[in-house]
């Protein structure tokens, strides 16, 4: 199979560009999380991270932030001693648990 060069091109242009702008949104997530903490809009990770231990057993994998209708939402993704993942959402404003899923 012989592929075209230009066709080869563009799939790492486009490969690239998506990279950045993954990059760059987690970025601007960063910098706002970081801008509402200051103010005092949101409560800081490791309140958010205690609460959800002290609701949900397991091995904390990874923390999001993310802007989600005009709310602000920590996702918090567990490894459960069951070996499920679940997914906990938490307003990041109240640090109230929301709901926890399992993980498909």
């Amino acid at each position: 199979m012989v592929i075209n060069p230009c066709a080869h091109r563009f799939v790492l242009v486009a490969a690239f560009l998506l990279a950045v702008t993954t990059a760059s949104h987690a970025d601007d997530e960063h910098e706002i999380a970081r801008r509402l903490l200051q103010e005092g809009r949101i409560r800081p990770l490791i309140e958010i991270v205690e609460a959800v231990r002290a609701k949900v057993p397991g091995e904390i994998l990874e923390v999001e932030f993310e802007v989600e209708d005009g709310s602000y939402v920590y996702t918090v993704k567990i490894l459960s001693p069951g070996g499920k993942v679940q997914e906990v959402e938490v307003d990041a404003t109240s640090g109230k648990i929301g709901e926890i899923e399992d993980d498909d």
